[in-house]
């Protein structure tokens, strides 16, 4: 039998049933709750033909610990399932210059649900993850993601610095941020085929990743704060991507 998955919240369960290839295996709603965004989330479960569960909000706890479920959980098989394998085929149906994500060490699964859900407004094309090192797509990840972990592909790769080098392959420009670089993310034309690479607070990249990536950016720091978190360092680097972007095609 397939692995189940579990997602939970409004926006989440919502983005679920736009995704290809999922099969609702069992979804729980609050039996106190009867306000119109849950309703219709209700009736799209059960239009497919989905068990849905009216339980106490205290059983939803239980299912759901120490979250906020907003009234609606959901078990499910499928959607996309993105591996190394993927990739290259992924790569070749591109045609508007590649913006990807590539995050090395992400495991606070809120800072990853919050870089998904900036790289999906920034219109990050994929998001590239290793295996061994980040927290994965969680229902925290999910929930926090708002949507974002469902409408983008999400590659789980086996060994990153492989994959830079199939990005470069590409013709893919690799960016890694790191506080000791010598330019600044506005000193670099962006407007091309890039990727942006973030390590997780702390350690930042690791050795080998460093040497896969084509330059090293920072972001300026004005006070006495040395770095920013992970998701607002993402948000930054990827809406600078979209301003250069935005200016060359002359837009204001």
């Amino acid at each position: 039998m397939a692995e189940t998955q579990r997602v939970y919240g409004l926006h989440a369960v919502r983005a679920l049933l736009r995704q290809e290839g999922v099969q609702v295996v069992h979804a729980w709603a609050q039996d106190s709750r009867h306000d119109p965004k849950l309703e219709t989330l209700i009736g799209e479960l059960q239009a497919r033909g989905s068990r849905v569960d009216r339980t106490p909000r205290r059983e939803l706890d239980r299912l759901a610990p120490g979250v906020r479920h907003q009234g609606i959980l959901v078990e499910f098989q499928g959607g996309i399932a993105a591996t190394d394998q993927d990739l290259d085929s992924f790569l070749a149906t591109l045609t508007a210059p590649a913006l990807l994500l590539v995050l090395d060490g992400v495991t606070d699964p809120h800072n990853l649900g919050a870089c998904l859900r900036s790289a999906d407004a920034a219109g990050v094309q994929a998001v590239i993850l290793p295996k061994d090192r980040s927290v994965g797509l969680t229902p925290v990840v999910r929930k926090v993601a708002c949507g974002a972990a469902e409408s983008l592909p999400v590659f789980s790769v086996t060994n990153l610095a492989r994959t830079l080098r199939t990005l470069q392959d590409a013709g893919i420009w690799i960016y890694g941020a790191a506080g000791e670089a010598e330019q600044t993310l506005y000193d670099v034309d962006l407007k091309g085929s890039v990727a942006l690479v973030l390590g997780a607070e702390g350690g930042g990249l690791r050795r080998l990743t460093r040497e896969h990536c084509d330059g090293l950016v920072k972001i300026p720091m004005a006070g006495t704060v040395e770095s920013l978190n992970v998701s607002v360092a993402t948000a930054v680097l990827l809406f600078e991507v979209v301003r250069q972007r935005w200016v060359g095609q002359g837009r204001s």
